[in-house]
């Protein structure tokens, strides 16, 4: 029997072990010499709909006499995708081919290249299922996250329609080891008991972008569309669902013959008027359009059906404004689940044109996320000349430069661990840098403070997030120079010391020093020894790696 210290110890020696590994890898894995390519399909008609966001910013921005910033170089908006679709900063390794790349629209390539990687199926399978089913692992019996992620990542890789995506999670049957994506459903299992208003909740909110959950016990405050009777309503289509040692499946019927009905708890006046308790029966119901609701299925094919419904504008525009969130690091519209109701049909707004792209597209994420990318507000600087208070004001609510985002806690990990190689970590070495992931990222993110399902909402930096990359074991592994770290092999493999520096720069922030930057260092370096030049260059690369560029997305 291993004690707890001694699990400790293993902990921590795989955990070495694993970083070693990694790293080993990255420094000597061939490199890759490929360039991506932007499929044929795609570019046919992916400039017609980004003309269309352009005019539609362009339009807005005129109209209220704003100078939007200009366009970021290539090399900023590389990072930017980096981060948003892989979760980390890129390599040095693909910096330079980046750099060697020719063709006029290299971005949109890469772009494609970057969605055909690992890292993104497992970066943004992570972040569509902390959006789905939370952060807890929950009861392994019942419910199995992983499995549920890795389904969401399958999908990612082959490019499943989002709408038959929410379809099968929220109508299939069978045992959550073996379909997958059951795991939406067995999520919100609590003391053995099925919360059919967790599902309603979370329904709403993931698939309409909408709060439904105070309407659980009255009316919503502040929305007057939504009533009590509506929640439950969606509630009682989940009320027959149940879940056996054969897996999630329907129960139409109880033992005794009669039909299983979702009941809430109410009171009522008897003859003396005392209010007494009673179990209230709740028809299945939806609180508006019930025309789309398909013609056969049972109850939950029958709200899926109704969701994902072509017709419904909510259903698009909330996967709209959170992929917008994740690349952009803020949602179009804030809160990213509590959008007002759509806006009349001749007057669509940002998130209609994206939507009505998205839906002709067969509902591909990858398509949205294409579109998104080559738009003008993903491509501008993140400064501008404006001073006024309430220009800057405008100028950022309406998108007319790029949003300066704190990274969160795992792109934070991400770059740590990207920064610790010149090569590009799992590249082809999937198996291990998911290990490592697997053993560092959770305990580094609980320390830095995990966001959870909330990862799009307001964030701020703390004074012990700035000590754990200043001063954190993990921080002190990545960054030592040695034969096989970034900063090792920057010293040993650079042509000379103007050299040693652009590369630290690059590895560290995707950029090359500006002139008074290299000036200052490459006269640290020169005439040292090589000792000496290890720990200019060590100290270099924490000081890059505790700098507000690094930890924002800008």
């Amino acid at each position: 029997m291993l004690t707890s210290q001694r699990k400790t110890l293993l902990g921590l020696s795989i955990a070495g072990l694993a970083i070693v590994g990694v790293v080993v890898w990255a420094a000597y894995a061939p490199v890759r010499k490929s360039l991506p390519q932007l499929p044929n399909n795609v570019a046919v008609d992916l400039d017609r709909t980004v003309n269309k966001v352009n005019q539609f910013f362009e339009k807005d921005w005129k109209g209220n006499h704003l100078q939007p910033a200009k366009l970021a170089d290539d090399i900023q908006i590389f990072r930017r995708l980096s981060l948003a679709l892989h979760g980390t900063v890129p390599s040095l390794e693909e910096i330079r081919l980046f750099e060697k790349d020719p063709r006029s629209n290299r971005l949109r390539h890469w772009v494609a290249g970057m969605l055909e990687d690992n890292r993104f199926l497992d970066y943004f399978a992570e972040r569509l299922a902390r959006n789905l089913v939370g952060i807890e692992d929950g009861n392994l019996i019942l419910f199995r996250r992983d499995r549920f992620t890795e389904w969401l990542r399958t999908q990612l890789k082959e490019d499943r329609p989002y709408n038959e995506m929410v379809q099968e999670m929220i109508a299939s049957d069978g045992l959550w080891t073996g379909v997958p994506q059951t795991n939406f459903i067995t999520a919100t299992i609590a003391n053995d008991v099925l919360d059919v208003n967790k599902l309603a909740g979370r329904s709403v909110r993931a698939f309409m972008g909408q709060r439904m959950d105070c309407a659980q016990c009255h009316d919503h405050p502040f929305v007057e569309e939504w009533k009590q009777k509506d929640f439950e309503g969606i509630a009682a289509y989940y009320g027959q669902t149940n879940y056996t040692i054969l897996g999630v499946g329907d129960q139409p019927q109880k033992k005794n013959g009669k039909p299983r009905e979702h009941t809430v708890q109410d009171f009522k006046e008897d003859e003396n008027g005392t209010p007494i308790e009673i179990k209230r029966v709740v028809k299945p119901a939806v609180p508006f359009h019930p025309e789309w609701l398909p013609s056969k299925g049972n109850r939950r094919a029958l709200l899926a059906g109704w969701l994902t419904h072509p017709q419904n504008r909510r259903f698009e525009r909330a996967i709209v404004n959170r992929i917008w969130g994740l690349l952009f690091g803020r949602p179009y519209i804030d809160p990213v689940d509590d959008l007002p109701d759509p806006p009349k049909v001749d007057h669509p707004d940002l998130l209609d044109l994206l939507g009505a792209d998205f839906r002709e597209h067969h509902y591909s994420l990858r398509r949205l996320i294409y579109v998104i990318t080559a738009s003008k507000p993903f491509q501008l600087q993140s400064h501008h000349r404006e001073t006024s208070p309430r220009q800057i004001a405008e100028l950022e609510s309406r998108w007319g430069v790029f949003p300066l985002m704190r990274l969160r806690p795992e792109q934070v990990i991400g770059s740590m661990l990207q920064t610790s190689s010149i090569k590009t970590i799992d590249q082809n070495s999937h198996l291990i840098f998911r290990a490592l992931r697997l053993i560092r990222e959770s305990d580094f993110i609980k320390d830095y403070g995990d966001l959870g399902e909330d990862e799009l909402g307001d964030r701020a930096g703390t004074i012990p997030q700035a000590l754990l990359r200043m001063n954190g074991k993990l921080p002190e592994e990545l960054l030592k120079t040695g034969p096989i770290t970034a900063s090792g092999r920057i010293t040993s493999l650079s042509k000379d010391t103007q050299q040693m520096v652009e590369n630290c720069f690059l590895v560290c922030l995707t950029r090359k020093p500006t002139e008074e930057e290299q000036i200052h260092f490459v006269t640290q370096l020169q005439g040292k020894t090589k000792d000496q030049q290890n720990q200019i260059i060590e100290d270099l690369f924490w000081a890059l790696y505790n700098s507000p560029e690094f930890s924002w997305n800008h």
